[in-house]
């Protein structure tokens, strides 16, 4: 009898997890809980699932080998497939978004990993991406499918705000009536700024009419103020290449990376006085095919970039001096960390930032790989990829307990 795709990657994973064990003598021991946001259960395959819309899974992660493991019961997405996390930088406030339900779904974070529904806002449009503020107290979300916003909710203890408490249009100058895609958003560690990166429909529409001469590609810098007001930076928006499909800032303030999911490179910014951003001089960096997501170690030495197309990771070392990213080489002088097909949100570890996870949307599944500390290359964790439930969107960690987590000086 033949086992289906499903049941063989759950027989290598168990076997995967009892090895680990055994190797180390012990029960498995965690050092983070990592949350997924799938469209349904694919437990036994079929809509049975008492999530048929959308789920959060909660895996626990082993601080041996990075091996996950099924940790606290999964728990409904509260929406239709939910398409971004985000969460609060105390780790006890989880956030969700649904795009078919135009909502976000805020759930409290336990000690051990179990997530509780809390309280939710709707939104005007569809959700696309969010963050959190470093201090906890605003979430940035942008939304919209032909015209963007960045919209700021207070979050009191985590609770959502009934409300928008500011909202910003991105729009192109000389081109305010363009159709305009809003694909990501990252706030800085201080919380000074944040960024939100676009493209304009009207002028890049692959195999659709196009009718606008703009630019396509950029990334909309604001300031922050009280109360999560947004001032536009001097120059904003900035040119960012064709398709910026995601975007992040190093945590030491000095610079902003984005990739470009159309030319296959990422774009890499210096961050000047008034958080106004400027060109790398040396860029920009070549990736794999489609790039999608992209993520910083919590020392802000490495750049990790999912490939959607490739199926694969792209990893970089951080010039600090300078912000250069250069591709990290693994020993056997291979470039390609490959992971399941198409994945589309990639996370390190925040507690010691020693592992590497991607959402592989139609490979259902989370692929792993362990970091080396000193070189940035990647090397596939034990068992991996994990299967989860169907078409995985976005994946999020959080340390155990009071375990700490790692730290840069600027």
């Amino acid at each position: 009898m033949k086992f289906s795709k499903l049941r063989q990657l759950l027989l290598v994973s168990a076997i995967g997890l009892v090895v680990a064990t055994l190797f180390s003598g012990c029960q498995l021991v965690t050092i983070d809980y990592l949350f997924v946001a799938t469209s349904a259960s694919s437990i036994s395959g079929s809509s049975s699932s008492t999530c048929p819309n959308g789920e959060i899974e909660t895996y626990a992660v082993d601080s041996q080998s990075g091996a996950i493991r099924t940790g606290a019961p999964q728990v409904c997405s509260g929406g239709t497939t939910p398409i971004a996390l985000a969460i609060s930088p105390g780790y006890q406030n989880l956030y969700v978004a649904n795009q078919v339900d135009m909502n976000i779904v805020h759930f409290a974070v336990a000690s051990n990993g179990v997530l509780t529904k809390k309280d939710s806002v709707s939104l005007g449009s569809v959700p696309v991406a969010m963050t959190v503020s470093p201090d906890g107290n605003t979430l940035y979300v942008v939304s919209g499918t032909t015209t963007a916003t960045l919209s700021t909710f207070a979050l009191s203890s985590g609770a959502l705000g009934t409300s928008p408490a500011n909202q910003a249009s991105l729009t192109i100058p000389g081109f305010t009536s363009d159709s305009v895609v809003p694909t990501n958003v990252t706030v800085l560690a201080n919380g000074s700024a944040v960024y939100a990166t676009a493209y304009d429909l009207s002028s890049y529409n692959p195999g659709g009419v196009t009718t606008s001469a703009a630019s396509p590609g950029w990334v909309f810098g604001f300031t922050t103020g009280s109360g999560g007001a947004l001032t536009p930076t001097s120059g904003s928006p900035y040119s960012a290449g064709v398709k910026p499909s995601a975007v992040t800032a190093d945590p030491t303030n000095r610079f902003v990376y984005v990739t470009d999911f159309a030319s296959n490179q990422m774009i890499g910014y210096g961050i000047y006085t008034g958080n106004t951003l400027n060109f790398l001089l040396n860029g920009p960096y070549k990736t794999g095919g489609q790039p999608s997501s992209i993520a910083i170690d919590p020392r802000g030495k490495f750049i990790y970039v999912s490939n959607s197309l490739d199926s694969t990771v792209t990893a970089y070392v951080i010039d600090l001096p300078t912000g250069t990213p250069s591709t990290a080489v693994n020993t056997t002088g291979s470039q390609t960390n490959n992971t399941d097909t198409q994945p589309v949100s990639v996370a390190v570890d925040p507690a010691l930032g020693r592992y590497v996870y991607t959402a592989n949307y139609l490979g259902n599944s989370v692929s792993g790989f362990r970091l080396d500390p000193t070189a940035g290359t990647l090397k596939q964790t034990q068992a991996t990829p994990y299967p989860t439930g169907i078409h995985p969107t976005a994946v999020v960690l959080a340390p155990h307990g009071n375990h700490s987590t790692q730290t840069v000086t600027p």
